[in-house]
């Protein structure tokens, strides 16, 4: 293997399985608790160390640079490039499959589906150095939204931007999407963290039929709206029972509303096979990019229009899913995709 010039030796294969299962873990825990992390480091740097100035210059950057997230973001190469990423996508595997050319004279919005719990396909495909995407799309320049608060931490943020992410805030969308910008992709995963919900073994339900934002940003700016779905995000983890009206639900929605990602008990795989903890499946992802639907500029679109065009995706995202199941599902004349 070799990244950015540097050789490193071959690693043999029970011992690389192993790596790729600590790199899994390192995903799950950084962007399920990197924010506070990096808040409570923040704060004692800040009360507790020499550093403290450092830290309020630190501070006073990041007010400066707080536009960033919502114009275009700001890359750093050699972290999508770092061999983590590798390990992580290996892990899975994390796959790529292209069903139509995209010519580099549009913007195009990737819709993501499922959410999953963080998105791992979409990531994995989107935001590391280590996917087919350039290969398979060149000349186009790949971005992937995710939730705004990634970018109110400190540090953090600089890690989430240097991985090619932006806000998933309109403001962001409608910059990227612009008419007078060509070859934009941005990757959004248009169920949110309500859809963590459902992600569960055998359960394909996305939130999509109040989801109609999307479609009207890509009306206003005339932008392609893209159909893509994960095949196996779902699998990744299995969940703490949590039927609507329960507690945990109760709870659950409460902090998802406060926070802006929704708090779920996970049932993984533990660090060492077969042990119980946060590290998921070893299920392979395959996130299958389908045909661009063209969608005409309309400045003030009426909602009929937002209507009409949110039911001609719908139709495309069901054909994809379809299409497509029966390669990377088992079991799959039994499974649907539900719609709510």
């Amino acid at each position: 293997m070799e990244t950015m010039g540097i050789k490193f030796a071959p690693i043999n294969t029970p011992f690389k399985r192993r790596v790729e299962t600590f790199c899994a873990f390192l995903w799950i825990v950084t962007f399920a608790f990197g924010n506070f992390i990096c808040y409570w480091l923040a704060a004692y740097l800040i009360f507790f160390s020499s550093y403290w100035p450092y830290v309020l210059l630190y501070l006073a950057w990041q007010y400066y640079d707080r536009e960033t997230p919502y114009k275009g973001g700001r890359r750093f190469t050699f972290l999508q490039k770092l061999p983590f990423w590798k390990y992580f996508n290996d892990y899975f595997p994390i796959s790529l499959e292209k069903t139509a050319e995209l010519p580099t004279d549009k913007n195009y919005l990737f819709c993501c589906h499922p959410h999953g719990i963080l998105c791992a396909g979409m990531f994995g495909n989107f935001g590391s150095g280590y996917s087919k995407v350039k290969s398979l799309y060149p000349g186009l320049n790949v971005l992937s939204a995710t939730i705004d608060l990634h970018f109110r931490s400190p540090f953090f943020r600089e890690y989430v931007l240097g991985l090619g992410a932006v806000s998933a805030a309109k403001e962001s969308i409608v910059y990227l999407m612009d008419d007078k910008k060509k070859g934009n992709v941005l990757a959004l995963a248009v169920g949110g963290a309500a859809e963590s919900f459902y992600a569960k073994p055998g359960s394909y339900k996305l939130i999509l039929k109040k989801r109609k934002g999307f479609v009207k940003i890509a009306l206003q700016t005339g932008c392609s709206l893209v159909p893509v779905f994960s095949f196996g995000e779902t699998e990744l983890y299995d969940q703490v029972p949590n039927p609507p009206g329960s507690l945990l639900n109760r709870i659950q929605t409460w902090m998802k509303d406060l926070i802006g990602f929704a708090p779920i008990v996970l049932k993984g795989r533990g660090l060492i096979q077969y042990s119980f903890g946060i590290v998921p499946m070893r299920t392979p992802i395959t996130t299958v990019v389908g045909k661009p639907i063209d969608i005409p500029k309309t400045a003030e679109p009426s909602d009929e229009i937002i209507q009409k065009y949110h039911a001609v995706y719908i139709d495309e995202l069901v054909k994809l899913f379809n299409e497509h199941k029966t390669k990377y599902l088992k079991d799959s004349e039994n499974i649907s995709l539900v719609i709510e």
